[in-house]
C-alpha cells in the first residue's frame, strides 16, 4: 500500500520537516546520532541531517526509501538509509541521542506497544524522544492519517507509556497543516518530547 502511495510523483507528505519536529532544533547538537523511524519518503530525516546530526532512517517502503535518498542528495546531506519493516527493526544495535517517531500511526495497539517498547530502547539514557502523530479526534477532520481511532495517541496513552521519562512537552492541540497532499488542513495533533534519565532505577522499564 505504502509503495503505490508513494510512487505517485511529487512527495506525499511533502519534502519539508513537520513544524513539531522543526520546533525542536534548540534541543539537537551537531554531532548527535538520531534515528528517524518509518520516515517515508525522507523529510525528516534529511532535515536533522541538514541540522548536523548523523542520522540513520528507515522505512518499509523501498519506493519511499528511493525518494528519501533522492531528497537527500538534493539537500546535498547524508543518511544512512534502510528498509526495514518496523517490526523487524534491530532496537537494540545501537542507542541513539535523538529518535525521532513523526506520524507512525499505521501501528494499531498491539503492535504500537512493541513499537513503544523499541522505541524506549533505541534512546540512550540522557537522550531525547520526539514523537508526534494524531489524536482521535482527527477522523472528525479526515485530512490525514488512519481511519481508525485505536491507533491514533492522547494524553493519558503517552504518560502510561513514557511518563517515567522527563517530559520536556506535552500538548495536544488543533491547528492547520499543508504537508503535501497526504496531510493538508485542519488537525487534531499531539506532541510529545521526552528525555530518558541518565540514571535509571534498577527495576526501570528501558
Amino acid at each position: 500500500m505504502w509503495d503505490e502511495r508513494f510512487a505517485a510523483e511529487g512527495y506525499l507528505f511533502g519534502t519539508e520537516p513537520t513544524a513539531f519536529l522543526a520546533a525542536q532544533a534548540g534541543l539537537l547538537s551537531p554531532g548527535q546520532r538520531a534515528l528517524a523511524v518509518a520516515d517515508g519518503e525522507g523529510r525528516n530525516s534529511v532535515w536533522l541531517a541538514g541540522q548536523g546530526l548523523k542520522v540513520t532512517a528507515f522505512d518499509a517502503s523501498p519506493v519511499g526509501v528511493a525518494k528519501a535518498r533522492r531528497l537527500a542528495e538534493a539537500r546535498g546531506v547524508t543518511v544512512d538509509f534502510h528498509i526495514a519493516d518496523i517490526d523487524a527493526w534491530d532496537w537494540d544495535e545501537a542507542p541513539f541521542d535523538v529518535v525521532a517517531a513523526i506520524f507512525i500511526q499505521f501501528s494499531p495497539p498491539g503492535q504500537r506497544t512493541r513499537v513503544f517498547a523499541g522505541l524506549r530502547r533505541a534512546v540512550r539514557p540522557g537522550g531525547l524522544l520526539l514523537l508526534h502523530g494524531y489524536r482521535p479526534e482527527q477522523l472528525a477532520y479526515g485530512t490525514g492519517g488512519p481511519p481508525d481511532a485505536a491507533n491514533m495517541y492522547d494524553e493519558a496513552l503517552l504518560r502510561g507509556a513514557f511518563g517515567d521519562w522527563e517530559v520536556l512537552h506535552l500538548a495536544a492541540y488543533d491547528t492547520e497543516i499543508r504537508e503535501g497532499a497526504g496531510h493538508a488542513g485542519m488537525s487534531a495533533l499531539i506532541d510529545l518530547v521526552a528525555r530518558r534519565p541518565a540514571l535509571e532505577r534498577p527495576d526501570a522499564s528501558a
